[in-house]
């Protein structure tokens, strides 16, 4: 399979998500995943090869599914962005930091959010640049999953919103380079 996959009225699915343009991404589908510490994951995505695989079990629950495909679909994206744009959301997110803000909109963020310390912020560190990533995918995955309530959607109300408003500032309700 192969996202985008149009449908009639030319737009991708989950018709949620905002306009997309660039190469297809072949999507394919494995019994069981592991990440790269040999740990059951979901999904994972190859940048390179442009692929991206999923754990056949989420296609028995649409709502999980669309959660997980969109945030690996969003690492495409977020590659693509640019780092002027990139860094605008770093900044985004280290002012949330400073508030000492908790909760996240999805697990690969929260965990990789729990283990920073101020000075991988400082530093733009791997886990830094790692976090900022996930949570932008995580960020996305809400906003254009078509999920409205998910035990991972921990981030306060406040902060979701000045996310939303960073999302449609920058662009990226009006369409998506992968």
């Amino acid at each position: 399979m192969f996202f985008p996959n149009y449908t009639s009225n030319g737009t991708p699915w989950p018709a949620t998500i905002p306009r997309v343009a660039g190469r297809p991404v072949r999507v394919a589908f494995r019994k069981t995943l592991l990440d790269g510490g040999g740990s059951p994951a979901h999904a994972a995505t190859y940048l390179r090869k442009r692929r991206i695989v999923i754990e056949e079990a989420l296609m028995a629950d649409p709502e999980d599914f669309a959660r997980i495909f969109v945030h690996e679909l969003f690492h495409f994206v977020w590659l693509r962005l640019g780092n002027a744009k990139r860094k605008t959301y770093e900044r985004l997110l280290a002012g949330e930091l400073r508030l000492k803000a908790a909760g996240e909109l999805g697990w690969s963020a929260e965990w990789r959010k729990a283990k920073l310390a101020r000075r991988d912020r400082m530093a733009r560190t791997r886990r830094w640049r790692e976090y900022c990533c996930e949570s932008f995918c995580d960020t996305a995955a809400w906003l254009y999953a078509g999920v409205a309530r998910h035990e991972e959607f921990t981030l306060a109300t406040h902060l979701r919103a000045a996310r939303r408003k960073w999302f449609a500032r920058t662009g990226l309700d009006a369409g998506i380079s992968i």
